[in-house]
C-alpha cells in the first residue's frame, strides 16, 4: 500500500506540473519515474503472486494455474 500512495502522489506531481505548465521534459521525466514505481511495484507482486498463490495451487494439484501464469506474464511482457 505505501508503494501506491506513493505513486499516486507521484501522480498527483505530474498533474499539478500539467497545470502550471511546468516545461515538457520535465514532465516527462517524472512520467518516467512513476511508470518505473508502477513496473517496481508489479514485479513485487508478481513475485509474491508465485509465492503464494501458484505455489499454493500447485501444491493443492491445481496445475491450470500454470496455464494461467503464462497467460498474465505474456500480457505484461506486451
Amino acid at each position: 500500500m505505501n508503494r501506491i500512495k506513493r505513486i499516486q502522489g507521484q501522480l498527483r506531481g505530474i498533474e499539478g506540473m500539467l497545470e502550471n505548465n511546468a516545461y515538457c521534459t520535465d514532465i516527462m521525466i517524472q512520467v518516467a519515474a512513476a511508470n518505473a514505481a508502477l513496473n517496481s511495484f508489479n514485479r513485487e507482486l508478481l513475485s509474491a503472486h508465485i509465492k503464494t498463490c501458484v505455489a499454493q495451487n500447485i501444491r493443492e494439484g491445481n496445475d491450470d494455474v500454470i496455464d494461467e501464469l503464462l497467460a498474465t506474464l505474456q500480457k505484461l511482457m506486451k
